[in-house]
C-alpha cells in the first residue's frame, strides 16, 4: 500500500471580505456584479478549484454574516497554493480584482487569508473570519498566512516562501 503524499492530505482555504461602497443595484457597483457569475465560473472551471461559498442563487454575496449587509465574504478550497495563485494572478480574475478600489471600500486590516485544512473539510464563514481576526492579531503564522507569506502544509518543514504577488494586492490594507 502506498501512503497518501502530505500534499493529498491537505488543502488550502482562503477567505477575503470586503466592505461595498454601495448596495446591490447602485450603479457604481453594478459592474461587480455584471462580472461575478462569469468569474465564480471561471473559478469553477479553474485547475485545482474543490469548493467556494455559495448560496442557493449560487453565490456568496447574498449570504449576510454580519450585520451590515454592505460587508461581503467570499471562501474557496483549493488544492494547492499554485492553484490559487494561478486563478488570482493570472487569469481573467485578475483585472476584475485590481478594479477593487472602484466596489469596497478601503479595509482597515486583513481582508485575505489563507490557511490548511485537511482534505475534505469545508470551512464555515466563522473558521474564515477567525482566520482574518489571527492574521490581523499575529501576522502571518502557520494557522493564517497571505500568499506574500506562505507556510507549507502541515508537517512539511520549510520557511515562509514569497509568491509575489503583485504589490496591490496581498491580503492586507
Amino acid at each position: 500500500m502506498v501512503e497518501p503524499t502530505v500534499a493529498a492530505q491537505w488543502h488550502l482555504a482562503q477567505i477575503n471580505v470586503g466592505r461595498l461602497v454601495a448596495p446591490r443595484g447602485d450603479p457604481r457597483v453594478a459592474p461587480f456584479f455584471d462580472a461575478l457569475d462569469r468569474i465564480n465560473e471561471l473559478a469553477e472551471k479553474s485547475a485545482g478549484f474543490i469548493w467556494r461559498l455559495k448560496s442557493e442563487s449560487g453565490n456568496a454575496t447574498d449570504i449576510q454574516t454580519t450585520s451590515d449587509a454592505l460587508f461581503l465574504v467570499n471562501m474557496s478550497v483549493w488544492s494547492d497554493a499554485e492553484a490559487l495563485f494561478e486563478f488570482v494572478y493570472k487569469s481573467a480574475h485578475t483585472p476584475e480584482m485590481a478594479r477593487r478600489r472602484e466596489y469596497f471600500e478601503r479595509f482597515e486590516g486583513a481582508y485575505q487569508a489563507l490557511w490548511w485544512v485537511p482534505a475534505g473539510h469545508v470551512p464555515n464563514v466563522d473558521e474564515g473570519l477567525s482566520r482574518l481576526w489571527r492574521l490581523d492579531h499575529y501576522g502571518p503564522t502557520p494557522e493564517a498566512f497571505t500568499f506574500k507569506v506562505r507556510f507549507a502544509e502541515p508537517g512539511v518543514p520549510h520557511a515562509p516562501v514569497d509568491m509575489q504577488p503583485d504589490p496591490w494586492c496581498v491580503g492586507r490594507s
